[in-house]
Formats: structure tokens, C-alpha cells, sequence
């Protein structure tokens, strides 16, 4: 409901100066609570309508009074205006704080937003990643675009977000932008830690998130099986650019890297181990955790196949995400492969065969550069054929007790 704001211009008479003159003061009064101030200026009684709360008259003294008292007043409506697009709080005292210039600092979501993203940018290789500076910025964005279509403002009080704030810009997410709900939550979780900012900072009491649920659903995370990594290995390609592209997606199926730490290799994070064996070494550019993986033969080949070829120092040719995923579409049309095939499917079929060819989940989630095993079991999976395998030596085992049961029957 709209406050009730009122401006009310008069003469403060028992502060009469020496010539007769009296000072000119201002009263807001917003919902029966009042703030005055006085606007600087002496008048002469006799030139003052009191019931107008204006001066009387066509003398330059007049008009010139008669114009400040109309700027002033102009000005405070605007001030009132703004404060109320922004804040869920308008009092007579704010209103009045604001114009005089004396208000205590506004903190807006947008505002924090860009700040905080300017921080992160300045991390990046430090303790931050591109790609964690980039989806703060695409929230960001989301978020801008929601306030200006919702509540036509170029940005927004913290105050002002609610437990309804969030449920509408989930469902800007879901609809006007097409988000599935696993990345909506993703942007929900990047809102979250700068409201949690502004609590911590004391700018809002209240948790907005207190009883709003981020969801996250599990995903089946697309692999390879043996038999189409196989298939892909064998295929011959027409041309250089599908050949490169497979060689380094084969490469990262058998070392379980992402598309940024495979691009990023230079020949100096290939190393000698204490095994007295090749071992890829390096930090993840996402999460800047240190992985150590054993160079397996194949992986090896390929870059024994680039070596001296490329330019400082890199071990493989890796074109853009976007060219790579392009190409790797064309390779599983070729292959047979009906799957939508992106280079992140080749850390999730590392995972997936490593874990099915009896490697621990200690060692693949070390491999992979994990900080919590949970976050492996969503990358990879137990196969059908490990399961049969393992149930079959299950079987062998307990073969005895059967003929046992047949004998007492």
C-alpha cells in the first residue's frame, strides 16, 4: 500500500531575526510521522500566505522565493519517489536525510552484484576460475534483465528481496529464459551467496532463503561403453581437423580431464613419478585442486604422435569448445554413435571404465581431481557388464553351498 506523502512549506516565527524577517522551514509528513528542516531562506510575514504555504505578490522577491519553494518541493517528491521503488521502508526522517544529502549508504543487490564479480574477476588464476567469473556474471545479467521486466528498476534494494523475490525468478529461469531446473538451480545458489554477503554485513536481518529449497536432481551422466570408445579409436577419418579432434577426446577418455585442463597441457605437466613412470600433473582450472594421473599407453601415443608440431610449448591441438563439440557430433554420426556427444562425455566414460575395470572410487575420485567422493559417484556409474562380472565370480564362490542344499533336499 502507498504511504501518504505530504509537503507543507511555512514560517518559523519565533526565530524572527533582528530585521523582522522570518526563517523559512520545510515539513514532510509521510503515514502521520513528520521531518522539518529549514530551506535557508528569510521572508518578510507580510509577503506570506499562510493557508497557500506560499509568498504573495509580483515582486522579484516574490518570484524568486515562490520558484525555490517549487524546486525544493519538486526535488523531495522525486527523492520520495525513488526511495520507494527501492526500499520497503519510506519514512518523513529518510526522505529528508536523502535531500539534505546526510543518508546512510543504500545497498542494492545489482550494485553488490557487480562489485563482487569485479573481486572475482581480479582472482581469476589466483584462487578463482574463468568459468566460475563468467557464470556470476550470467546471473548477474539474468538478474538485471528479471528486475527491469518485474519491477521496471534498474536495480533493487535487499530489503526489498523476499521468499517471493525468489520463487518469480525461478520461474523467470524456467520459462522466459528456458533453463532447465538444474542449472536454474545453479543461478538460485550464485544469488544466494551475495544475499548471504549482505547479511553478514548487516545490510538485511532476515534470510530470504530461510525456507526456500534449492533443489539439485541427480543426473544420468552420458559415457562411452568399450565397444563404441573402440569403435571411435579405429575409425578412419577423411580429414585432418575430425582425426585431431578424436585423438584428443580419446586422449582425455583415458585420463579423465576436462576440456579447459586438456587445452591448457604444456609438456612440463608430463613428469617422471616415484614409479619411475609418466604421470600428467597439474591443477584443475575449475577448482584449482591438484590431479595426478598415470599416462596410459594410448594417451601417450597420441602425444607422442603431436610432439614437436605445436607452437609454446602446448602437447595437443585443441580447438575451441565450441569447434570441438561441433566436430565430436560429426565423429559419433560416422561412428554410429547414437549419443549426443560432447567432450565432457570423456571424463564421464574415464570414470565410467575405470570404475567398472575394478578401479577404486578412492583412486578415480583422486584421478579426477574431486574434493568429495559424493561428487564422483555422480560422474560415474557401476556398468550392467560389472555387475555381471562381479556377481559371476559371486556365483563360483558360493557354488558349493548349492550342491550342499541339494544333497539335504
Amino acid at each position: 500500500m502507498r504511504s501518504t506523502f505530504r509537503v507543507l512549506f511555512f514560517l518559523k516565527r519565533d526565530k524572527q531575526k533582528a530585521n523582522g524577517n522570518v526563517p523559512l522551514f520545510c515539513r514532510i509528513t509521510i503515514d502521520k510521522q513528520e521531518a522539518r528542516f529549514g530551506v535557508k531562506l528569510d521572508i518578510n510575514p507580510a509577503i506570506w500566505d499562510v493557508k497557500a504555504g506560499r509568498a504573495v505578490g509580483r515582486t522579484s522577491e516574490v518570484v524568486e522565493i515562490n520558484s525555490i519553494i517549487d524546486k525544493t518541493k519538486s526535488a523531495l517528491f522525486n527523492v520520495y519517489n525513488e526511495i520507494l521503488l527501492s526500499d520497503v521502508n519510506v519514512t518523513a526522517e529518510k526522505v529528508k536525510n536523502y535531500f539534505l544529502g546526510g543518508a546512510t549508504k543504500h545497498h542494492n543487490l545489482l550494485e553488490q552484484f557487480i562489485r563482487h564479480n569485479e573481486d572475482v574477476e581480479k582472482l581469476i588464476g589466483i584462487s578463482k576460475s574463468k568459468a566460475t567469473y563468467q557464470k556470476y556474471e550470467v546471473t548477474r545479467k539474468h538478474l538485471t534483465n528479471f528486475i527491469k521486466e518485474k519491477y521496471n528498476l534498474s536495480d533493487i534494494s535487499f530489503k526489498e528481496i523476499n521468499h517471493l523475490f525468489l520463487t518469480d525468478f525461478e520461474v523467470y529461469l524456467l520459462s522466459t529464459c528456458g533453463c532447465n531446473p538444474n542449472t536454474t538451480a545453479k543461478f538460485m545458489q550464485f544469488l544466494k551467496r551475495i544475499v548471504i554477503i549482505a547479511k553478514n554485513n548487516g545490510w538485511i536481518k532476515a534470510d530470504p532463503f530461510a525456507n526456500y529449497k534449492i533443489r539439485i536432481k541427480k543426473v544420468d551422466r552420458g559415457y562411452l561403453s568399450q565397444e563404441e570408445v573402440e569403435a571411435i579409436i579405429a575409425k578412419k577419418f577423411s580429414t585432418k581437423r575430425l582425426e585431431q579432434v578424436r585423438d584428443i577426446f580419446i586422449f582425455s577418455c583415458f585420463c579423465g580431464l576436462a576440456y579447459i585442463d586438456v587445452k591448457k597441457l604444456r609438456k612440463e605437466n608430463i613428469r617422471t613419478s616415484f614409479d619411475g613412470n609418466l604421470w600428467i600433473m597439474d591443477k584443475r582450472e575449475k577448482t584449482d585442486v591438484s590431479f595426478s594421473i598415470p599416462l596410459l599407453d594410448i594417451a601417450k601415443k597420441i602425444l607422442d604422435k603431436y610432439e614437436g608440431t605445436l607452437p609454446n610449448g602446448q602437447i595437443l591441438p585443441v580447438p575451441s569448445n565450441q569447434k570441438m563439440n561441433a566436430y565430436l557430433k560429426e565423429i559419433g554420426a560416422l561412428c554410429g554413435i547414437d549419443k549426443d556427444l560432447t567432450f565432457h562425455i570423456a571424463r564421464h566414460t574415464f570414470a565410467t571404465l575405470t570404475l567398472s575395470k575394478g578401479v577404486s572410487i578412492e583412486s578415480v575420485s583422486k584421478m579426477l581431481g574431486h574434493t568429495n567422493i559424493r561428487t564422483t559417484q555422480i560422474y560415474a556409474r557401476i556398468t550392467d557388464t560389472k555387475i555381471s562380472h562381479d556377481m559371476n565370480a559371486f556365483a563360483g564362490k558360493v557354488k558349493g553351498m548349492g550342491e550342499k542344499l541339494a544333497v539335504n533336499q
